[in-house]
């Protein structure tokens, strides 16, 4: 007799809204037969959500509405019956709205917006709320809904001007058309409540109408007619902004507009009195006429003067009458180097000026060229120090005058030198094929001078001062160079035992910025080492070897060699002695030619006789600390491209290059 549910029951189904909801039923028993009537009642679960019609909702409110006014809302909908269904609604947190919750005579409830607070369009355009409603089950199941309020505009604010007077001045020949001033106002309201018409106040001149327009849609203040300053010296322009609105709001300003005189008026002179003849014994100060002058003009434009006519009466004169320009070599071409300044106290075309480049020397006009209008000396080559030191010119200063006059500016150009050539070997020649090896004696003392390397650098002052160090050595201890000499000495006394041959590299550096260097390699041997190497190899040949004759023979020719050597040297010597002794004679013959460089350098000039033309210029200079023996470069007397200076030099014989040390160690000091 147990009854049982064979399906799932939903009560919202069977009965809606209707409650209490129940199913009748009829059971039939037999035996004995019998009928039973029985009901089954349904009971609610809160297994529905509330439910909006939409998920959005649009309201447009004006800004104008009072507050307390009351706004309905759309109402949810929950199938749930009792204490399930929809019991309340909330709002989210907003300044301006409250939410009432109303209840209808069937219990249903429905939710209406209060305005709290009066809205404004120009703080806030539009609002965002949250409507949520809330069933009575537990937990409660609820519904959202989105609220958009659009804040309609209402005509609450009348237009500003950004200020309140505005301030122009136009010549009083200003053309129809030209702008005087732009007013400007805004409006805080939209649509047809923010549009702004400019015009005229009522109580506007009509001359001023006359005179200027307005631009209602912008705001431009325009001259229409043709203003005098002599009639009217300022005009003072009151214009208004207005919207378009039902009532619609409005604003005022000022616009001051001077009118700045143009000399447009001639000066009328009248005759009063004439004092005629005028006799010709009048003293100075004589009255001869009674003038009157008036100008309607005002100002500078009503001032009279009386001007005496100019003649060409005054040369140009240029502030300073030479001028001396210092310029880097290797400049960049095109460079201006120099302005000549010059002025003329005549008027008019006596004071135009114009400046021409004399052409007295050839090459100034290809190396420099000068503006004609403003006087400015460019530089069109790039020079080098090396090549020519100076320049010299003569720029001519002309008026335009008739006859015209003019004034000659001197303009010395020095080139400086900068750091551009590395030290050059000269001796031992770095180019030949031929080697050169000088010979020093075991037991040699330390101190001894052995050979010295000779070099130039083509630049001047501290960038061709040679310093001299050892780079390289067969044996570091032997050897010691001149810093600045370039002397090879021997830095210990020469053993026995020493090697044969001894191969040192010599690094040479200018002091320039930055600085150049270069290198020379020096070959050196012992001279004794032949007759060493001759006792040991007859000491280690066996007796009974049977090629102790070729050797013999070797040893042989080794000496005979050694022999002609040594012959050779002494040969060698003779000679340069006898050169120079000549080349002393000539020395003494020309000691009036001794001069000083600037800077730390002190040189000498003598001409080599019985090796070079007699018209090559040899100059020797001579560093401080070595003023008896340091040969630092030298140059032709006439001058020449530095590659020519150079390869006269490097094709000089070896032997040469000795004399010339040779004849520099007996150099007096020069005087200081």
């Amino acid at each position: 007799g147990a009854l049982l549910v064979s399906e799932r029951i939903d009560r919202e189904e069977l009965c809606g809204t209707l409650s209490p909801c129940s199913l009748s039923f009829e059971i039939v028993v037999e035996n004995p037969l019998e009928l039973y009537s029985g009901a089954v009642e349904i009971q609610d679960i809160n297994d529905n959500d509330p439910v909006f019609p939409s998920s959005q909702a649009r309201l447009e409110i004006s800004e104008s509405v009072a507050a307390g006014a009351r706004f309905p809302l759309e109402s949810a909908q929950d199938p749930d019956v009792g204490v399930n269904s929809l019991q309340t609604y909330q709002l989210s947190a907003n300044p301006h709205f409250a939410l009432d919750v109303q209840t209808r005579v069937d219990g249903s409830k429905y939710a209406e917006l209060v305005l709290e607070k009066e809205l404004d369009r120009e703080e806030q355009r539009e609002l965002h709320l949250v409507l949520t409603a809330l069933d009575g089950g537990s937990p409660p199941r609820s519904a959202h809904v989105q609220i958009h309020i659009d804040v309609v505009d209402a005509n609450d604010n009348a237009p500003v001007f950004n200020q309140s007077a505005y301030k122009a001045s136009v010549r009083e020949n200003t053309p129809s058309g030209t702008l005087v001033a732009r007013i400007s106002a805004y409006d805080l309201d939209d649509g047809p409540n923010g549009d702004i018409v400019y015009s005229f106040s009522s109580h506007t001149p009509a001359k001023v109408r006359e005179l200027f327009a307005l631009d209602s849609a912008t705001g431009e203040l325009r001259v229409k007619g043709q203003l005098d300053y002599e009639e009217t010296k300022l005009y003072e322009i009151y214009l208004q902004a207005k919207d378009k609105g039902a009532v619609p709001g409005m604003a005022h300003c000022k616009v001051l507009v001077e009118v700045v005189d143009v000399n447009d008026n001639a000066p009328e002179v009248t005759v009063t009195s004439v004092y005629s003849p005028v006799p010709e014994d009048a003293a100075p100060g004589t009255v001869v006429a009674l003038l009157s002058v008036t100008d309607l003009d005002s100002h500078d434009n009503g001032l009279i003067l009386v001007q005496v006519s100019d003649v060409n009466d005054n040369a140009p004169k240029s502030s300073q009458d030479s001028y001396d320009v210092y310029v880097l070599e290797n400049n960049v071409p095109g460079i201006p180097i120099l302005n000549v300044s010059a002025t003329d106290p005549d008027l008019g075309r006596n004071a135009h000026l114009s400046y021409t480049l004399l052409q007295g020397d050839p090459t100034v006009g290809h190396i420099f060229s000068i503006n004609r209008e403003n006087g400015t000396l460019y530089l069109l080559t790039s020079l080098d120090h090396e090549y020519q030191v100076e320049f010299s010119m003569m720029v001519q200063v002309q008026d335009s005058g008739s006859p015209p006059l003019a004034t000659n500016v001197s303009v010395s150009v020095f080139v400086t030198d900068l750091n551009d050539n590395a030290p050059t070997v000269l001796y031992p020649h770095p180019n030949t094929t031929a080697t050169y090896t000088d010979v020093v004696a075991p037991g040699t003392p330390a101190g001894h001078m052995i050979t010295k390397v000779v070099a130039v650098d083509a630049d001047a002052g501290y960038n061709a001062w040679i310093s001299y160090t050892l780079l390289q050595a067969t044996d570091p201890s032997l050897f010691s160079v001149g810093l600045h000499s370039g002397e090879i000495f021997t830095a210990r006394q020469l053993r026995e035992d020493e090697a044969p041959q001894h191969t040192l590299v010599i690094l040479l550096k200018d002091h320039g910025e930055p600085v150049l260097s270069a290198s020379a390699t020096v070959s050196i041997s012992v001279a004794e080492m032949v007759k060493e190497v001759f006792t040991d190899l007859t000491d280690m040949a066996p007796a009974n070897d049977p090629r102790r004759h070729v050797t013999f023979y070797l040893i042989l020719a080794v000496i005979l060699v050694s022999a002609a050597f040594f012959i050779t040297m002494l040969s060698v010597g003779i000679f340069k002695c006898y050169k120079w002794k000549q080349s002393k004679e000539l020395f003494n013959s020309s000691r009036s030619t001794l001069y000083r460089t600037p800077g730390p350098f002190h040189h000498i000039d003598a001409v080599r006789g019985g090796f070079t033309p007699p018209n090559f210029y040899h100059q020797v200079y001579l560093t401080t600390d070595s003023r008896q023996s340091d040969l630092l470069c030298k140059k032709p007397f006439t001058p020449s491209p530095l590659g020519s200076r150079q390869s006269t030099m490097r094709n000089g014989e070896p032997g040469l290059y000795h004399q010339i040390v040779g004849t520099a160690s007996r150099l007096p000091t020069p005087a200081e």
